[in-house]
């Protein structure tokens, strides 16, 4: 279990509007730390529904959660949202930046948020990640001024302000351009590599999936292949 970021045993998720349907069906699956898997599948087959659940964002589900040797499935809502901010890190398709705000100010939020460091202290680490990613000219402009790729490096960035041990992606390229996905996967990969964070990354790129560490595929809710 030391080398296991991130485990999950028997996750059943079932929707109740209109009807009842069950969208995840006894998913168990362990991710390595410093790994960087792929999670694949048509649209509809619950890989997403698994990524908000192993993300601990929906508390709704049959089964267990292990995060770093913790189980995490049953803690209060204000222990999981101290776990994700602190252990956790999200990139999504749509960025969820504020807009009238500057990218520094954007990547510091979590950061103030948790505490941990002084105000100064998150505007270095902020212009650091920035740097990271190529992006940190763009520190003081509106994220409304920046082009959809320099907006991505910025979520990215602002995902990896609190150093979190994982790092959960539901398309992250999915708005981007060739070159822009291609400069994705790189950072994706020297995160994995360089500073051994691991990623977890729900994706319809076939070609960004073959590139990452493992692929899961999934169908009708199932794990259909663990990629080992």
């Amino acid at each position: 279990m030391e080398n296991i970021a991130l485990k999950s045993v028997g996750i059943t998720k079932y929707f109740h509007d209109p009807v009842t349907t069950q969208v995840l069906n006894k998913v168990s699956m362990e991710v390595r730390k410093g790994e960087f898997v792929s999670i694949v599948g048509k649209s509809g087959c619950g890989k997403s529904t698994l990524l908000y659940v192993l993300s601990t964002m929906d508390r709704d589900y049959e089964g267990e959660l292990h995060i770093n040797g913790v189980k995490v499935t049953g803690l209060s809502l204000n222990t999981l949202a101290r776990i994700r901010n602190s252990s956790i890190g999200f990139v999504f398709q749509f960025h969820y930046l504020l807009p009238d705000f500057t990218s520094l100010k954007n990547v510091m939020i979590p950061a103030l948020r948790l505490g941990k460091y002084s105000p100064k202290e998150i505007e270095e680490r902020a212009y650091d990640k920035l740097k990271l990613f190529g992006v940190e000219d763009q520190a003081l402009k509106k994220v409304s001024k920046l082009s959809g790729g320099q907006q991505q490096r910025v979520a990215i960035a602002r995902s990896l302000i609190n150093d979190p041990a994982i790092i959960m992606c539901d398309e992250p390229t999915g708005n981007l351009d060739s070159k822009n996905t291609g400069i994705v996967f790189d950072l994706f990969q020297q995160l994995s590599k360089t500073y051994g964070q691991t990623l977890i990354v729900v994706t319809h790129d076939e070609d960004f999936a073959r590139r990452s560490d493992r692929i899961i595929e999934m169908a009708d809710g199932v794990v259909k292949d663990h990629g080992y």
